[in-house]
């Protein structure tokens, strides 16, 4: 395996702000992830901001292969018309992979009409199907307990694979489909808040115990997660479970090859 080719797989963390408070008051920035994985860029759920952030870092939103949405709330959804307006240079380039749930391009569809026309493909997302962006794959293995339709992704890069547990309430199956080296976690809550679809910090210690990742990055923090803040809970869950825990910030780039280093002495270099 090339070594260099390695060091390419990296997530940028555009925003780390969960739900609608967070969000509304940009507490922390709503933007979503970026991918850069094997020579291939794929935007992942392009929150309010996302094309502010992407620009800030540098990332060029015309090298895009593809934008995947997890799910059609406007935390995870509402930049998504215009990235596609950007991967497409302005509708100039027809490229580009667009991949949602069904429900996210009916009735009430998150992208307006002209702008498919500017993509290559539509792609609709199912549990348990997997797909092909650029040279990355990556599988969708089950629906999410939501208000809306939504799924989890699970994506195989060069030399590891990683999943991001998106929005839902815990449920029995979850952990089994996302048995990874390395998990990326939306967590708002800090405790369950039935009938809050949302994960909280027990629910991801459970989570951490029966998957057992290398590493767990959380993310997509609701406002009592803020208060509390996400790095001592973070911390405090690295102990409860044995897992190296990461809080995600703002603008935060992870290079994959962090999994091959030793993570038990100490937060791995970011």
């Amino acid at each position: 395996m090339n070594n260099q080719a390695s060091t390419t797989d990296t997530i940028t963390f555009l925003g780390t702000a969960g739900a609608r408070f967070m969000v509304s008051r940009q507490l922390a920035a709503s933007g979503g992830l970026w991918l850069s994985l094997n020579g291939t860029e794929i935007l992942l759920d392009p929150g309010p901001g996302s094309l502010v952030q992407s620009t800030k870092r540098k990332l060029n939103a015309e090298k895009l292969s593809a934008i995947i949405l997890s799910h059609r709330h406007l935390d995870h959804s509402a930049d998504a018309n215009v990235m596609i307006e950007a991967m497409t240079n302005g509708g100039f380039r027809k490229r580009g992979r667009f991949f949602a749930p069904a429900d996210a391009l009916d009735s009430e569809p998150v992208v307006f009409s002209y702008l498919k026309n500017y993509l290559e493909e539509t792609v609709i997302l199912e549990a348990g199907k997997s797909y092909t962006a650029g040279k990355v794959s990556f599988s969708t293995p089950v629906r999410h307990i939501h208000p809306v339709e939504t799924y989890g992704i699970v994506f195989h890069a060069t030399r590891h694979t990683f999943a991001y547990i998106a929005d839902t309430r815990y449920f029995a199956e979850l952990a089994r489909h996302y048995a990874v080296e390395l998990l990326i976690i939306n967590m708002v809550l800090t405790e369950p808040r039935p009938p809050v679809d949302h994960l909280s910090a027990p629910d991801v210690a459970r989570l951490l115990v029966e998957i057992k990742p290398r590493i767990a990055i959380l993310s997509h923090f609701g406002m009592h997660v803020w208060q509390a803040h996400p790095w001592l809970i973070a911390e405090e869950l690295s102990k409860q479970t044995g897992v190296k825990v990461i809080a995600a910030r703002d603008g935060m780039k992870f290079d994959l090859t962090k999994l091959d280093e030793e993570t038990t002495n100490g937060q791995p270099e970011i």
